[in-house]
């Protein structure tokens, strides 16, 4: 039972947390508990613990005896994010290039074609999860475990906004995949500074999009 609740509010986090980064839950709506629960058709319970978890990323901000509400999201505070992740994936990526084991090279070029194949079907679900998949393969990779916890961490932050470039255009996909064969195709070269270069323009390309596809739900202040 317990497992089952963690996975429905997962499951609405990433809902709530969608329609967030995509304008469509303003800064300032209320979440209110009992009306989620009967939109998702679930108790409250993982309706709470969903709320949580946005808050746990920034998405939502707790009011003390009033519920929580959409937290703004601003352009700024963004840019200092992405700027973080953008260094952290780098030398992940760098360091992959030198120290990643041949297995890990196979798996990650595995990863990289199946990749392609959801690019080609035009499965963005699919994509999306296989691009979680990447990055964490990239950071596994480094095998610096605090720098993997470290970079997981931003990104966890990031990933909403992350996903969300893909709603700009099927052709998104394909950009992306083309960013990532740059950053693979430098890693099997074995090349620390063409990888880490790759990686880092891939993740300011990421910031760029998403101002595409959601620029109302962005604020300049």
């Amino acid at each position: 039972m317990r497992t089952e609740t963690r996975t429905r509010a997962e499951e609405i986090r990433l809902r709530l947390a969608d329609d967030i980064v995509c304008g469509r839950l303003a800064p300032g709506i209320a979440l209110e508990e009992e009306e989620l629960a009967r939109q998702f058709g679930v108790s409250r319970t993982p309706v709470r613990e969903a709320i949580r978890q946005l808050e746990a990323i920034g998405l939502a901000v707790a009011r003390p005896h009033r519920g929580a509400v959409v937290a703004p999201i601003t352009g700024e505070r963004l840019d200092e994010m992405f700027a973080v992740l953008g260094e952290l994936e780098a030398v992940c990526a760098r360091e992959c290039a030198t120290r990643m084991t041949g297995g890990e090279r196979s798996a990650l070029s595995a990863l990289h074609e199946r990749m392609r194949r959801a690019v080609r079907d035009g499965e963005l679900e699919a994509y999306a999860g296989l691009n979680d998949s990447f990055h964490d393969a990239i950071g596994n990779g480094s095998a610096n475990g605090f720098l993997t916890d470290l970079t997981l961490s931003v990104r966890a932050r990031l990933q909403p906004f992350r996903k969300a470039q893909f709603y700009a255009s099927l052709e998104r996909l394909s950009q992306s995949w083309a960013e990532h064969d740059r950053v693979v195709t430098a890693i099997l070269q074995g090349s620390g500074p063409a990888a880490e270069n790759a990686m880092r323009d891939h993740i300011r390309t990421s910031r760029r999009n998403y101002d595409v596809i959601a620029p109302r739900a962005v604020s300049r202040i």
